[in-house]
């Protein structure tokens, strides 16, 4: 007879294990015991790829996300106006009583013009600062969303609410929402990748958390897999000293078949998702450092995304690396950019920055078009809010800095269905407020699900008594902005 405390740890684990999942979930969860075996005869959780709910635009997301707020009123969002009211106090009828932050609460507010050239590209006529020289060759490719806007205004929550839906830690991020959903392509290598790279520009930006490509309380399969810039690209993927592969692989069956015992018994999904991740890991050890080695790249892929892709944790070599993964079947890749926060001496900082994402964000989309998988391939670039039109600290003709502002900014999104030549929303004459055609992160989130063919609102999982979603109640799919 099984002893009373082991009961009740079988029972509340089997609750939790048939409980959680619905939605697309359910179906996963049908599945999960029943895709094959290890070498050593234990089964493992389905990493299989399963079927979107409606054809889908777009097989695969890269999101280009730029850590620290780009400033939208010296790259995209264009207001001549500003010129004339240089040094003036920004109007209180264009702030409204909303709230500022510390540094610059109960201050001057002196209007701060953008000191860089705008001029319209393609046949689109988009307006593009003269820090993007490259970007604007590829603007007819690019969908601009003007009218971004959120509730946070500092940083942590600001990034947290962008990639998870919530501004508090512990929900998973969009990168495991769609590995959930959608499952994997290849089962040699995660469905998930992240991947950093530190500016030039302001190199101690702010800080990145393993909770930006966590899973929460998503079983942790769906959590991305950090590749990182320097030494073994995944902590403790390379057999230590001693060890062959041979012994690697008699170790992990016995510690395979062990889970196994404790799985059959407690019915726990954390031990199926351990067991799935020792396996996964067990492949990366062969895949991983071939995607690594750009050895077979040619000298003009090198000279499209510019010298730096050269050098492993760039910005650059990071985007040819997602080029990488999308050919090998990675269903989303996250490429975190620090070093955007300019609150002071900003136009040294983001010339940096530009210099760091240019070149490499416009190869990449070339990259993408020319071997025929922009059509498939979801390209989102933004950060987590924007930066005021005032400036913070000392004004003057040539510096200025700006501080955190999340009632308006801009995000491009481009390939994957997105229609390409076209600038969505407005802000005001002073880039203060979203003048028309509001976009909430809950609206991107829901227009990404949506071009992989998944629905925002289908996409759920049991979690402490309710059902969760990416978009939580809110979220719209943005219908003008789809091809």
């Amino acid at each position: 007879m099984m002893h009373p405390l082991h009961q009740q740890q079988w029972i509340s684990s089997r609750r939790q294990f048939f409980g959680r999942a619905s939605g697309i979930g359910a179906a996963a969860l049908a599945s999960l015991f029943d895709s094959g075996t290890s070498a050593g005869g234990t089964k493992l959780v389905s990493r299989q790829p399963r079927p979107a709910l409606f054809a889908p635009t777009a097989k695969r997301v890269i999101y280009l996300f730029q850590s620290g707020a780009p400033a939208q009123l010296d790259l995209f969002d264009y207001k001549p106006r500003l010129r004339e009211l240089q040094s003036t106090e920004l109007p209180d009828s264009i702030r409204r009583g909303q709230r500022l932050t510390g540094f610059t609460a109960n201050k001057s507010l002196p209007v701060a013009a953008s000191k860089y050239k705008f001029s319209q590209h393609g046949q689109s006529g988009a307006w593009i600062s003269s820090l993007l020289p490259n970007m604007a060759h590829v603007a007819d490719e690019i969908c601009f969303v003007k009218s971004m806007h959120t509730n946070a205004i500092n940083h942590d929550p600001g990034v947290t609410f962008m990639q998870t839906g919530t501004e508090s830690a512990g929900r998973p991020s969009i990168g495991a929402w769609v590995s959930y959903g959608l499952g994997s392509e290849n089962a040699d290598l995660p469905a998930f990748v992240a991947i950093s790279s530190v500016g030039t520009g302001r190199p101690n930006g702010e800080p990145l958390y393993q909770r930006l490509w966590g899973s929460g309380f998503l079983p942790s399969e769906y959590q991305g897999v950090k590749l990182r810039s320097s030494g073994d690209p995944v902590l403790f993927l390379s057999n230590p000293g001693g060890v062959n592969d041979r012994l690697r692989r008699r170790m992990l069956d016995d510690v395979s078949a062990l889970n196994q015992l404790n799985l059959d018994r407690f019915f726990d999904p954390e031990i199926a998702a351990r067991i799935a991740q020792y396996e996964l890991a067990y492949r990366m050890q062969t895949s991983v450092p071939d995607l690594l080695d750009f050895s077979d790249e040619p000298q003009h892929t090198f000279d499209l995304y510019g010298p730096e892709s050269h050098k492993r944790g760039t910005f650059a070599a990071n985007c040819l690396l997602a080029r990488r993964l999308v050919e090998s079947g990675v269903r989303f890749i996250q490429l975190f950019h620090r070093g955007w926060d300019h609150h002071n001496d900003l136009p040294r900082q983001i010339e940096g920055q530009c210099y760091d994402i240019d070149q490499a964000s416009t190869a990449l989309i070339l990259d993408l078009k020319q071997r025929g998988l922009l059509e498939d391939t979801l390209v989102v670039w933004g950060g987590e809010f924007g930066r005021t039109v005032y400036c913070q600290g000392k004004l003057t003709t040539e510096n200025y800095g700006r501080d955190h502002h999340p009632r308006c900014f801009t995000v491009w999104l481009a390939g994957g269905g997105i229609q390409g030549g076209l600038t969505y929303g407005a802000t005001d004459d002073f880039s203060y407020n979203v003048a028309q055609n509001p976009v909430e992160a809950f609206d991107l989130n829901a227009t990404i699900l949506h071009c992989l063919g998944i629905d925002h609102t289908r996409l759920t999982y049991r979690y402490q008594g309710r059902e969760h979603r990416l978009t939580d109640v809110g979220g719209r799919v943005i219908q003008p902005i789809l091809a």
